[in-house]
């Protein structure tokens, strides 16, 4: 049941509907690892890349929640729940339990980084002709990720 009319197609809402939702996973995944990595980082660089790390988180989830509502705004029900995203991420878990020491904490966020910004490049292809509202929700936070990106790569440099 949906209460919500979309303007879009079936068949367009179906690809929007999928790159939101796998946007939304993505997101929360990241904020999760940038929160568990920000715990347990130690080294010389620790403050600079503990401060980054919150950076990352708060990105992610301020997207993520503009994501979820977009896809609530077509009359897709969007799903954060832990299951789901445990289920459906892209992203390695690259953290052990315990210390992670600042150049591993560097390396995981560039490779998480990574991993999303090329699925949400993804994203924008596959929503510019269905949905260019999406498209551009989907273009403006894949700018603040590749400007993380750049910052971690700067870092590890």
């Amino acid at each position: 049941m949906s209460v919500v009319k979309s303007p879009l197609s079936e068949t367009d809402l179906k690809t929007v509907g999928d790159a939101l939702q796998g946007a939304l996973v993505d997101l929360l995944d990241l904020s999760l690892v940038a929160k568990q990595v920000h715990w347990n980082v130690v080294g010389p660089r620790f403050r600079s890349v503990h401060l980054q790390l919150d950076d990352v988180v708060d990105t992610a989830r301020q997207h993520s929640d503009t994501v979820a509502e977009r896809a609530s705004a077509l009359g897709v029900n969007p799903d954060g729940r832990a299951a789901t995203v445990a289920r459906s991420t892209a992203i390695e878990s690259g953290s052990s339990e315990g210390w992670i020491k600042d150049v591993d904490a560097v390396k995981t966020l560039i490779d998480a980084l990574g991993v999303v910004i090329g699925r949400m490049r993804e994203r924008i292809e596959a929503t510019e002709t269905p949905d260019p509202v999406s498209q551009d929700i989907l273009i403006t936070l894949t700018a603040d990720l590749e400007k993380h990106a750049w910052m971690f790569q700067a870092e590890n440099a």
